[in-house]
């Protein structure tokens, strides 16, 4: 930063170019403030990531979903002029074990829903000084319903991107607490993957730091705050600012990496170093036609292999859109393949159930999360094992000039990107509380 052109005294930092901090910024700008937004990847968008395929349809590479009880995210979609669609799909996916399609209530044993509800339950009712060393990956092991087993490590593994040894009973029965039940994660219709932008919804951060301009900074990463009675003094590599307060709106495990003069109080770094993110690869497939429709199953939860989830993300005039999520140890099991290994890898299994010409895409587009530089990991900050701390939602209170945005301190729907925009909407108007 020229240091002839200091920011103004009330000029505010926010860390993070990702949902949470576009709209904290946005509310900002929009209140008189002056700010900054430091953004320590090449690009916007945090866990948002958007790419345009050679058909000219847009695909979202990171978070999409509009939950059907998700209203910012709706509005902010209405705001920029972008259509929304609701899938035509059924409640659940289809699930299938290889070629062998499973229903719902009848797998094994006492049945996916039985087994699921009988989990729920051991969780909510072992004590939590038991349960929360108790790792959820050994809990499954222990069950002895097979399908239905290999279900449940599925789902989890799919709904929250989690090491399933690294995450513990009774973490994931906060998590099903906070995320309003298996029903409502898993479900389509109704559900937590209602409905989708046909825009994309990396459209909207990119019209968020469009309206922002210039106030949004790449490429600079935040390595120090030293706080003092007037403010925040903010170190970047290339630059230091001056800021009346910060708000800071990445994932606690990559706040973590942020020094602070003087230290962070203790339960704030308990937060931050019991908390790490998981890993997800998510791939999308495009055709020039979404030729399954009709006779094939459009949405599926596959079994088999490291399992994994298939999603029809077609917008409603346009190219044919398969969207593939591999979670956990699956998805770290991809890293080692090429580009056209994963492709095959992950396409050949479906020939039986889409057709052979699922296996020719016009294109692939991938990206492996828990690979980012940036992020490390996707989609949701997780409490590691045996951890005291780092539940949803995350504390979130100020310390001094410091404030807390991103999705998993929202109060509803953390891990969400409604709950992105809610925690940013929250945390600019701490902020504008306290400057007046």
């Amino acid at each position: 930063m020229d240091s002839s052109h200091p920011p103004k005294p009330n000029t505010v930092v926010v860390v993070g170019a990702g949902l949470s901090g576009l709209v904290a910024a946005r509310e900002l700008v929009r209140s008189g403030r002056e700010v900054i937004v430091l953004e320590a990847a090449d690009r916007v968008g945090g866990r948002v990531l958007a790419e345009t395929s050679p058909l000219g349809s847009r695909l979202d590479l990171g978070g999409q979903w509009i939950g059907a009880d998700h209203q910012r995210v709706a509005a902010l979609a209405r705001e920029f002029g972008e259509v929304t669609f609701e899938r035509q799909v059924g409640i659940l996916p289809r699930i299938v074990d290889g070629a062998q399609g499973v229903g719902w209530l009848s797998l094994t044993g006492l049945g996916a829903v039985a087994a699921a509800a009988v989990t729920c339950t051991i969780a909510a009712l072992a004590p939590a000084r038991w349960s929360n060393r108790q790792p959820f990956d050994l809990f499954l092991r222990k069950l002895s319903w097979g399908r239905s087993r290999r279900l449940l490590r599925v789902g989890a593994e799919l709904s929250w991107t989690a090491d399933l040894d690294r995450i513990s009973l009774y973490g994931v029965r906060r998590v099903v607490h906070s995320q309003h039940g298996l029903g409502t994660i898993l479900s389509a219709s109704g559900g937590a993957q209602d409905s989708l932008v046909v825009g994309g919804m990396g459209t909207l951060v990119e019209r968020l730091a469009r309206d922002l301009g210039d106030r949004v900074r790449t490429d600079e990463r935040v390595l120090s705050l030293h706080s003092n009675a007037d403010g925040v003094v903010v170190c970047t590599g290339a630059a230091t600012y001056q800021a009346a307060k910060v708000v800071i709106a990445v994932p606690a495990p990559v706040a973590s990496a942020i020094a602070h003069t003087p230290p962070l109080p203790s339960a704030v770094r308990n937060v931050q170093e019991s908390t790490e993110m998981g890993a997800v690869y998510k791939a999308i497939a495009v055709y020039d036609r979404p030729f399954w429709r009709g006779s094939a199953p459009q949405d599926l939860l596959f079994l088999h292999g490291g399992g994994g989830a298939i999603f029809d993300t077609s917008p409603p005039e346009g190219p044919g859109h398969l969207c593939i999520l591999i979670g956990g140890r699956a998805a770290r099991a991809l890293d080692a393949l090429s580009a056209d290994e994963r492709m095959s890898r992950v396409l050949g299994p479906l020939a039986v159930h889409y057709g052979l010409r699922v296996l020719e895409p016009n294109s692939w587009h991938e990206k492996a999360w828990h690979l980012d530089p940036d992020l490390r990991g996707g989609y949701v900050a997780l409490p590691v094992l045996g951890s005291r701390s780092g539940f949803w939602p995350l504390g979130a209170a100020p310390v001094g000039h410091i404030h807390w945005a991103g999705s998993e301190t929202a109060m509803e729907h953390p891990g969400y990107l409604d709950g992105a925009i809610e925690s940013g909407q929250r945390a600019a108007a701490e902020v504008v509380a306290a400057l007046a």
